[in-house]
């Protein structure tokens, strides 16, 4: 028989699915609305602030919800999603620092730092474990760092097309392992606190943004983005012409992070334990709302 836990997070798995498979408007292309309102509180981590957005209620004891989006994306991308889950329980999305209203953090945006950050500002704001963690593209494996850093904070995870620590990318034309390419670098150390520097874009950052901006053009909302509401499509205009937003997900240790995470995966045949695990299928990727 199914324990509570693992028919807890099939519920979460069933609301995902369902809610991913809605039909919405034809895509369009919104007008871009300056600086909209927070849509949850900015919380302050070490002297930079996430914005996080919780809503719903825990029920009977039931665990808090907490929605990782994929590499580029942002806490409203869950807006088709969080609704449905806060019908039966408590649910937070976040933007990662540097994202939409999130201050810039410390660098290296390491696994670890990103994880850090996030788990402070749930327990700043009062919204303490157990976790059921949801992580989608790059942030299935956001959410096993953070599961791994607090392992008796979650009470299970569930992987919407995650990203595979052994997964293969096409660069320098050829497809290699992004674990491959590591240089056996020491991934630095979580950091507490941000230094002034850090604050702001330095100029080297600046000057590659400018350059990847004439590349890739004026932002625009592309499938499956165009099946958000509107008003969300033009929240997200908006958080993609902030240049902080191109640092956000940078982080140089990611060939030491794949390689971590896959030699300790090797180390243990169940490396989460009895913990329950579900995944949304490939299959599902394009009807998600927060695809990376």
């Amino acid at each position: 028989m199914a324990s509570r836990k693992e028919l807890w997070t099939r519920s979460v798995t069933v609301a995902l699915t369902a809610l991913t498979l809605l039909t919405s408007a034809p895509a369009q292309q919104p007008a871009s609305t300056p600086n909209p309102a927070p849509l949850g509180r900015l919380i302050d981590v070490g002297g930079w602030r996430i914005h996080l957005n919780c809503s719903g209620e825990n029920k009977s004891g039931t665990p808090t919800v907490v929605l990782e989006s994929g590499s580029g994306d942002f806490s409203f991308d869950w807006s088709l999603v969080q609704p449905g889950v806060a019908r039966f329980s408590r649910v937070c999305s976040y933007d990662r620092a540097g994202n939409a209203w999130s201050d810039l953090g410390p660098r290296p945006r390491t696994m670890k730092q990103i994880a850090y950050e996030l788990h402070t500002a749930l327990i700043k704001l009062g919204i303490n474990p157990p976790y059921v963690m949801v992580g989608q593209s790059l942030g299935g494996l956001l959410v096993r760092t953070f599961a791994a850093e607090y392992p008796k904070e979650v009470a299970g995870m569930v992987l919407v097309d995650s990203t595979h620590e052994d997964t293969q990318l096409f660069m320098n034309g050829k497809i290699q392992r992004m674990r491959e390419l590591t240089q056996h670098r020491n991934i630095p150390p979580i950091q507490t606190a941000i230094s002034a520097a850090d604050k702001t874009l330095s100029v080297e950052e600046r000057q590659q943004i400018d350059g990847f901006l004439k590349q890739i053009g004026p932002p625009k909302i592309e499938p499956p983005f165009n099946q958000l509401p509107s008003e969300i499509q033009q929240m997200r205009l908006w958080a993609l012409t902030l240049p902080q937003h191109y640092v956000a997900d940078n982080d140089p240790y990611m060939a030491e992070e794949f390689a971590e995470i896959y030699s300790n995966r090797k180390t243990g045949e169940f490396p989460l334990g009895d913990l329950p695990l579900n995944m949304v299928p490939t299959r599902l990727r394009h009807d998600l709302f927060a695809v990376a």
